[in-house]
């Protein structure tokens, strides 16, 4: 099972299981966790990418140790809804992600998830340097917010 809309993946979820949010970079993977409840995301660590058999084993001993039902990864379509070379890297992340692991996959539309999470920050008052470590983990969460959000009202609707 490699991909799930939001609308599926709100009927496959059990009372309690956790998800994660994804923030796929060039350089980094920010991530981000829900509580049990699914209703609030909450930043968490950064993978430094290097090759992609590392960055799946990574991840996956990260989903293992939370033990995360499902993924909800940022879809970076662009501001006119078109979609570019980092939309296509990002399905491929997915598809090859699909031939490790049966843990489903939601993409959500993560533009302007960054400069929220810079805002975010700034508000804070967190430093330049700390800001540089942080942003793309508070990228996922801002991702994930979304999608909670989002199985919060189908699940009022079921």
């Amino acid at each position: 099972m490699a991909t799930l809309e939001i609308e599926e993946l709100a009927q496959s979820l059990q009372p309690g299981q956790a998800v994660a949010g994804l923030d796929l970079g060039t350089k980094t993977i920010g991530l981000a966790m829900s509580d049990l409840g699914r209703r609030f995301a909450s930043p968490r660590t950064v993978i430094k990418r290097t090759k992609f058999t590392k960055d799946a084993e990574v991840l996956l001993a990260f989903a293992a140790k939370e033990k995360v039902a499902a993924f909800v990864i940022g879809l970076p379509i662009n501001m006119d809804g078109s979609s570019g070379p980092r939309v296509q890297a990002t399905r491929a992340f997915v598809r090859a992600m699909a031939e490790k692991t049966d843990i489903p996959f939601v993409y959500w539309d993560e533009r302007l998830s960054t400069v929220a999470a810079t805002r975010a920050l700034l508000e804070m008052d967190v430093s330049r340097a700390k800001r540089a470590e942080r942003i793309d983990s508070a990228a996922a969460s801002f991702i994930l917010q979304g999608a909670l959000d989002r199985l919060s009202g189908l699940a009022s609707t079921l």
